[in-house]
């Protein structure tokens, strides 16, 4: 029988309504066999995330503050759950361990995680699937960094063990048995970790959308959707603010070459993007999507001569990672050199930047600009499609939008311009509409 793993979002969990429309997900199809969860979402514009209120509850005890009140509303809202289910599920002895260990400051990341934690026990009970406690299976290095192999070995013993089961998302656990978190696309990592344990046929990503959008549909009005993309377009996009799922979350099943499924709880039906290794040039969409984000600076270094020193190159980067910065782009010239970083990155090293450098590599000048916006223009039909490029460019001089940079990667696969800031969303409309009118 095929093996689909299934992870559902906080939106997707947020009461009990929600897990009644998520059990008929699974139980639709026998091959939803091993259920992700993350920890209860907004059910309402203002409602608050039970993640937020962990780290409300963390804070104040950090602060030696009572931590009462906020708790009570995380119980409340797992306490309706439970009984809108109807389920005989007694949690009053796991929330007075997570009560006294967040009072006795528990760590920061051991706080956080139980949200998904008691939304696994919870969900568990109520398909009837075996419980698996991600603390024992998803390990950590001393460095913070995920033990690939170990998790990937011990996860697929236990799932050999049992037909169905329900691992909450977001955390595992370090050498010393303390409970870590993933920084950034928590559930949605631990999702594709299981599904690679699994040796699933297709990971299934639920949310609250149908799929991934060509453009930020808050910025462009009804954008085309996106039915197929493959992993590496998924991370240029997801790289430059596409939010649907984060870029960190596509490694561990592209390096089994898992599809992944992105589908919308609240409207099952639709087919949603599938995620690919490899997919066929579509010559009706050269343009698979546009993304692009803020807060970018450049420092433009001139020099005659400058593609004669040997090493020119690397002395400039070096001088960026003595702070610990790495760079975005690198547009150059022969005698010029662009080293493109988030701006927030370089706010207390500038000063120490620029006289190195000009220690370093002795240039003719050097800007610093600030205030850059980067949008990426990505696309597998881009190679074999002439006038793309100008197509861009044009869209953008009609628009009256001053392009301050321009890379375009050797795969040809995206072309990535710079634009101020202040002229970022009008710049994704006028691209957008140039392929889409």
């Amino acid at each position: 029988m095929p093996i689909k793993v299934v992870k559902f979002g906080g939106s997707s969990l947020a009461d009990a309504v929600h897990f009644q429309r998520v059990a008929e997900i699974i139980k639709a199809d026998p091959a939803r066999r091993y259920v992700v969860p993350s920890a209860p979402g907004k059910r309402f514009l203002g409602d608050d995330k039970i993640t937020d209120l962990l780290y409300q509850c963390y804070q104040a005890a950090s602060n030696d503050q009572p931590i009462h009140e906020i708790f009570e509303r995380i119980t409340a809202r797992y306490t309706d759950i439970v009984r809108d289910l109807g389920l005989d599920v007694d949690l009053k002895g796991e929330f007075e361990r997570i009560r006294l260990a967040i009072q006795h400051h528990a760590g920061r990341d051991y706080v956080a995680s139980r949200g998904e934690y008691l939304n696994g026990l919870i969900l568990s009970a109520y398909l009837g699937f075996t419980f698996l406690d991600p603390e024992k299976y998803i390990l950590f290095n001393d460095n913070g960094t995920l033990d690939d192999e170990t998790t990937n070995a011990l996860l697929a013993k236990a799932l050999m063990q049992y037909t169905h089961a329900v691992i909450p998302g977001f955390y595992g656990s370090m050498p010393n048995g303390t409970i870590k978190t993933f920084a950034r696309g928590g559930s949605d990592i631990t999702g594709s970790i299981v599904a690679r344990a699994a040796e699933a046929d297709l990971y299934e990503n639920w949310t609250d959308v149908s799929g991934f959008m060509m453009a930020d549909p808050r910025i462009v009005d009804n954008p085309q959707p996106i039915d197929t993309i493959t992993y590496r377009e998924l991370r240029e996009l997801s790289y430059m603010g596409a939010a649907v799922l984060h870029e960190d979350s596509i490694f561990p099943v592209r390096f089994s070459g898992i599809p992944i499924n992105i589908k919308n709880t609240n409207a099952p039906e639709d087919p949603g993007s599938m995620i690919v290794a490899q997919a066929d040039i579509d010559n009706t969409r050269v343009v698979t999507g546009i993304a692009g984000k803020k807060g970018f600076s450049i420092f433009a270094i001139e020099k005659d001569l400058m593609n004669a020193e040997i090493g020119f190159g690397r002395r400039v980067l070096e001088v960026f990672e003595k702070v610990g910065i790495g760079f975005e782009h690198l547009p150059s010239g022969i005698d010029t050199m662009s080293v493109v970083v988030h701006t927030k990155d370089v706010a207390e090293n500038r000063e120490f930047i620029l006289n190195e450098l000009c220690r370093t590599v002795n240039p003719d000048t050097i800007i610093v600009e600030d205030g850059l916006a980067l949008i990426a223009v990505v696309g597998r039909g881009m190679i074999r499609t002439k006038g793309t490029a100008a197509k861009v460019f044009t869209a953008l001089a009609e628009a009256d939008i001053n392009i301050r940079m321009i890379d375009q990667g050797s795969s040809e696969l995206n072309i990535v311009i710079g634009v101020e800031e202040k002229d970022f969303e009008q710049a994704i409309r006028a691209i957008y509409h140039a392929f889409h009118s």
